[in-house]
């Protein structure tokens, strides 16, 4: 027979009898429910598998089953290759009609349908078939912001006209656009930047946009209590806490890491507490399997306004950074980046070492071919790392490949040329992690270093990438390191200098020497 027990949903959506599940609203299904029923048209955006379509499904059923209206839900995402309104336009209605009898409403919805008409068919098809109902009808368009061109734009006017006339003839009586992006981020897909909509703008009809948030703390422990009430196996509040601090509460990763911990660690085995290096194991997984989750987010990273953003963030970067920008708003809203206090950062500390991952991938590649190590590497001693090794070893690398890397950097797809330095020294200690130890990555924007700890059996070996600006950056950059250790509880760390003064020689670039701070030994490595 089938297993009852529910599961930790990591594909599609979410349904009640099969999946663990926090209410679909997340705060925001009273804000939802007076915009419905002062008939508005809004926008409900959120980053890639965050709970989208369940909201759409549980707040179409709850409408519906409170009798007040006819919900529907429609994807447009079977849309997204019509550019030209002459296919795309029919597809909709298409899509609607099949949407109606899916959800069991009345029949006639476009029979009479003049696809010819590409202008026109959307609002009339819409009208004649409010005149016709008994109830207020509500849409909720799920992957609007798939269409593009001329679809889009026919497409929301159709819907502004049949706003406009709800007053003399009767039309949807509240629409909700959902996608990943925001409103203000339709318009970069109808028409390049320089030519205007006109007056008769889509846009200004829209009366809010919604961000559907994150889990909380209290909600990721709140999922994984579901499981433990339903099959006894505990969740040990460091490893719910481990996996709200590693994932910021993005709901596909809670979910991924609860569903890797049940089934794939514990074996189904209910007796076995899931702990928090569990939890570490789970992440490790996900990142060795890399799913489509990772493919489709990272793949964003080649895209350039986002690159404008994470480029100086791996930097460090400075404070100018304008959080109003198109470039700063669509990356944030696609889930990559976050807010935190002052600082812009990676999204959560999976979604930093993934983007250093993919930045770097080329670079692995041709370091596991330069550096094949069948033994234990040269810089492993007696457990622990030789920092002057390894330091060594990568000033020699990066003295012979900069030029090579710096112009990879900028043919190949991810053009990060800026970053070059950064990544080529963060690929060279990714061979740590291959051999078993961990690296905490803390990017953030405005920071002006890039910050990184590597761990290895239990060791911290604090380490800050910094571009050298001059010698006021130098005093300023060992004070930061400093700080740094300090928070990590080490005595010894190192700072890594790239000197990007093309009139400087490299025997001049390339230096080694120890600088005290306090109480702290700081080894300065010149690159």
């Amino acid at each position: 027979m089938p297993s009852t027990r529910r599961l930790f949903n990591v594909a599609g959506l979410c349904l009640p009898g099969e999946h663990y599940m926090l209410d679909p609203t997340r705060g925001i299904g009273g804000e939802l429910m007076n915009l419905i029923d002062t008939k508005q048209y809004f926008v409900i955006h959120a980053a890639r598998q965050t709970g989208k379509t369940t909201l759409l499904y549980a707040l179409t059923d709850r409408l519906n089953a409170a009798g007040d209206y006819y919900a529907v839900g429609c994807s447009l995402e079977a849309v997204q290759s019509f550019v030209e309104p002459e296919r795309g336009i029919p597809a909709i209605v298409k899509r609607l009609r099949y949407a109606f009898e899916e959800h069991g409403m009345p029949n006639g919805f476009a029979a009479n349908a003049d696809y010819g008409d590409v202008a026109n068919v959307v609002k009339k098809s819409l009208t004649a078939y409010c005149k016709a109902l008994d109830k207020p009808l509500v849409i909720f368009f799920d992957e609007a912001d798939c269409l593009s061109g001329e679809t889009l734009i026919t497409f929301l006017r159709q819907l502004r006209d049949g706003y406009l006339s709800r007053g003399r003839t009767p039309f949807v009586h509240s629409i909700a656009l959902v996608g990943m992006r925001n409103l203000r981020d339709y318009r970069g897909k109808i028409r390049k930047e320089s030519e205007s909509m006109g007056s008769s703008s889509p846009f200004n009809v829209v009366t809010e946009s919604l961000n559907l948030r994150n889990f909380t703390r209290a909600e990721v422990a709140q999922l994984y209590a579901q499981h433990t009430a339903e099959t006894g196996q505990v969740f040990e509040s460091q490893a719910a806490d481990f996996a709200f601090e590693q994932t910021q509460g993005q709901p596909w990763l809670v979910n991924a890491i609860a569903r890797e911990c049940v089934e794939k660690i514990a074996k189904l085995d209910y007796s076995i507490t899931v702990t928090q290096p569990f939890v570490d194991q789970a992440i490790q997984n996900l990142i060795k399997t890399w799913g489509t989750h990772f493919d489709s987010m990272m793949a964003k990273l080649a895209e350039p306004r986002v690159r404008n953003i994470i480029q100086p963030l791996l930097l460090g970067g400075g404070t100018a950074l304008d959080m109003h920008s198109e470039d700063y708003l669509y990356t944030r809203d696609l889930g990559i980046i976050r807010e935190a206090g002052n600082n812009v950062e990676p999204a959560n500390p999976i979604y930093a070492e993934l983007i250093v991952r993919t930045l770097t991938w080329n670079v692995q590649v041709s370091l596991l071919r330069d550096y094949e190590e069948y033994e234990i590497p040269r810089y492993l001693r007696n457990g622990k790392i030789d920092m002057d090794i390894l330091m060594g070893d990568f000033q020699l690398y990066w003295r012979e490949n900069s030029e090579i890397w710096v112009d990879r950097y900028k043919t190949q797809l991810y053009r990060y040329d800026e970053a070059a330095a950064h990544l080529v020294m963060q690929a060279f200690l990714q061979r740590v992690i291959n051999g078993g130890g961990h690296i905490i990555r803390e990017m953030a924007l405005g920071k002006m270093r890039a910050d990184i700890c590597v761990i290895y059996k239990e060791n911290k070996y604090p380490i800050e990438l910094k571009i050298l600006q001059n010698q006021r950056s130098l005093a300023e950059s060992l004070k930061q390191t400093a700080a740094y250790m300090d928070r990590l509880g080490t005595a010894e760390g190192w700072l890594v200098l790239f000197d990007k003064d093309t009139e400087k020689s490299w025997d001049e670039k390339i230096y080694s020497r120890k600088e005290s701070v306090g109480n702290k030994v700081i080894t300065v490595v010149g690159c």
